[in-house]
């Protein structure tokens, strides 16, 4: 199989990458930065990976490339939660998912043969953010910010059925492994200093990077997958509870709270991402009958931590 894939020198990207072509596979990068992308896929070392420079938000030959592609996987997106959310910034994060989305979509179109399938990434903010309410892959789409940003999203990817491709929606939850969100919340625990964000009673809907993975997979090699999978675990818990966990699996205190205005006016409304969630089951993708490595959070940060 040879699958192209976007946003391959990311976090998740690369784990991907390097799982594709450990299997055999062919692996189609497609990247903004090649020195960057030959660096994290040195030739010796992955001998099956060809690099072709992209620029995500603009047609041009490197659509061409996608032309006898098995599957695609689009990861791209500009990061959500690492700076303020400026009028500009918010900008660039709708343009990175709903325009490079669409190029993606165009380049599938154009290409003679065609991939069989497209996965394409959104994530759990299309559902909003609630204490209370739980939600599955036939919720409602919420009306802040980032639920308007995956509703675009997920409407230039759905656009690829036109052409007869097979579409696979992922809505990730927040991944867990040796990068990330949780390389940042690493840090104060180590410094004996760990504890909740906010109120603590936020959700936190969570997958092992490695169950994020084998789901791509899935979502690739078996035909009866298609439409809205979550990408999260069967057991979401709550802030105090991760962080509970985290504490005990680190052998650190975990009560120093962090409040909210602290990351308020580092991230401005970004901080929306960390201190408001949603509690969101994998309904679907339980019933597909994927084979969860990591359903429970302690077992998952044991196996990253330790």
């Amino acid at each position: 199989m040879k699958v192209a894939v976007t946003g391959a020198t990311g976090f998740v990207g690369s784990r991907l990458v390097e799982r594709l072509h450990k299997e055999g596979h062919r692996v189609l990068v497609l990247t903004r930065n090649t020195t960057s992308a030959r660096k994290v896929f040195p030739t010796e070392a992955f001998p099956n990976v060809e690099i072709v420079a992209y620029t995500p938000t603009v047609s041009g030959d490197w659509q061409d490339a996608i032309a006898g592609i098995d599957g695609v996987v689009n990861l791209a997106g500009e990061p959500i939660a690492e700076e303020r959310w400026t009028p500009a910034h918010k900008q660039e994060i709708l343009n990175s998912r709903q325009l490079g989305t669409q190029k993606i979509v165009e380049a599938i179109q154009k290409a003679n043969p065609k991939p069989t399938v497209l996965v394409n990434a959104s994530a759990i903010g299309y559902y909003g953010t609630s204490e209370t309410a739980t939600f599955d892959e036939t919720s409602p789409t919420g009306n802040d910010f980032l639920a308007q940003v995956c509703q675009a999203w997920e409407a230039e990817a759905t656009k690829v059925k036109d052409a007869g491709v097979r579409l696979v929606i992922l809505r990730l939850g927040i991944v867990l492994g040796l990068g990330g969100a949780l390389a940042k919340m690493i840090t104060p625990f180590k410094l004996f200093a760990g504890g909740p964000i906010g109120s603590g009673r936020q959700w936190f809907s969570w997958i092992h990077l490695d169950d994020l993975v084998d789901l791509i997979l899935q979502a690739l090699t078996k035909p009866e997958i298609e439409g809205v999978y979550n990408a999260t675990a069967p057991h979401p818990v709550r802030m105090a509870d991760l962080s509970q966990t985290m504490g005990e699996v680190m052998s650190r205190p975990s009560w120093l709270p962090v409040p909210a205005f602290a990351l308020e006016a580092l991230l401005g409304d970004g901080a929306k991402v960390v201190l408001e969630g949603q509690e969101v089951i994998p309904k679907r993708t339980l019933a597909s009958g994927f084979n969860y490595k990591y359903h429970h959070l302690q077992p998952a940060l044991k196996d990253i931590l330790q």
